[in-house]
């Protein structure tokens, strides 16, 4: 039976959200949706500022309203808090397995839902998209929409509740989304090895073919971090196998949050993520030091600080099957531009989802 419970806090303004959508859609009025605000640097910004359009807050709109502890599976408003969310799961032993950053103590469930951004356990687990079982969306129109369900196997429209992830709310206003949790592992130890990042690579290469606890990697300046985490008998094991120094495990949190060192805005020089295909050897970057480069996803996402043009990390990242995305705030153009026939989809589906163009237009691209 689900466990449910109304907090004082909880608010359903649906109704009213999808008049202001409906006036703007009639008038012509680009929107700006806001929630939590804490990843507004994530996108295109336009003169400084992250999008244009009247802002539409949607954090009134809140509140759990279904919660499965024995399925698994919890449905929540947009503008809940994720500290929210997340508290109420661990009530539970359970969580968010795709470990979301949150970037700020005001970070919302649509938030999280609109960058679609995962944290270090996500190539084990997988993505927020995996985890999106379905979701309420309010048209142009103004009209609430259903797509997906609450259980894995309902397949109705599940591509849509999908498409909504990483969107940055520019295909239409998320109100609600159900996602499947797990539980919390049954223990954990963090790592640390000291080892150059040619050995580093093999080791992780070798590793992920082999049945070990492993919940997270990151190696930089000379050392590989690590994660395990499962059964106790089978964490103990392996952390007896591989060896290293104990690592406090806030190293994880602070990593997510980009808190480490290496995130410092005192370093002026832009940041970058390098998304690549597993076992990708270092990219051939001038001028780029081992000190610029953090390696997290077991290698498959690293973090570059440099002030190499854009275009130049683009290729490289290119040739080896991957892209790269600038996070600095005010960048014009933080993400990789699409192929041909990529753009004209993406156009296509905005074009059908937002006619006249009223959702975050241009977060993105330019062009959408």
């Amino acid at each position: 039976m689900a466990e449910t419970r109304s907090p004082s806090t909880d608010q359903d303004i649906s109704e009213a959200l999808g008049e202001r959508i409906r006036r703007a859609d009639a008038e012509g009025t680009p929107l700006r949706i806001v929630g939590g605000d804490t990843k507004a640097f994530y996108g295109r910004h336009v003169q400084g500022r992250p999008g244009e359009g009247e802002i539409l807050s949607t954090r009134e709109h809140r509140g759990i309203t279904t919660y499965d502890p024995v399925e698994l599976i919890v449905s929540v408003r947009t503008g809940t808090p994720m500290a929210e969310l997340e508290a109420r799961l661990a009530e539970h032993g359970q969580m968010l397995p795709f470990e979301p950053p949150h970037f700020g103590k005001t970070a919302t469930v649509g938030g999280m839902i609109a960058t679609g951004l995962s944290g270090p356990r996500r190539p084990w687990v997988g993505s927020v998209r995996d985890f999106v079982l379905g979701t309420r969306v309010v048209t142009h129109e103004g009209r609430q929409q259903r797509f997906g369900g609450e259980v894995m196997k309902n397949v109705a429209g599940y591509d849509l509740s999908r498409l909504m992830v990483g969107a940055q709310g520019t295909l239409g206003l998320l109100t609600e989304v159900s996602l499947k949790v797990l539980p919390r592992p049954g223990a954990r130890r963090s790592l640390r090895l000291e080892m150059p990042l040619a050995e580093a690579l093999t080791k992780l290469a070798e590793w992920g073919r082999q049945p070990l606890p492993l919940s997270a990697a990151a190696w930089h300046a000379g050392a590989l971090h690590l994660r395990l985490e499962g059964g106790p008998s089978s964490v103990a094991a392996t952390r007896e196998r591989l060896g290293g120094e104990e690592l406090d495990a806030s190293f994880w949190d602070d990593l997510r949050e980009q808190r480490l060192a290496f995130f410092s805005r005192d370093d002026a020089r832009p940041l970058w993520r390098l998304s690549l295909p597993p076992n990708t050897p270092p990219l051939a970057l001038p001028d780029v030091e081992a000190d610029d480069l953090l390696y997290d996803w077991a290698g498959t996402q690293r973090w570059l600080r440099s002030d190499l043009a854009a275009d130049t990390l683009r290729e490289a990242c290119a040739r080896a099957g991957g892209h790269a995305t600038c996070y600095t705030p005010g960048a014009a153009e933080p993400f990789m531009p699409l192929a041909p026939v990529v753009a004209k989809y993406h156009r296509r589906l905005k074009a059908e989802l937002d006619p006249r163009g009223i959702f975050n237009p241009g977060r993105l691209y330019a062009a959408i």
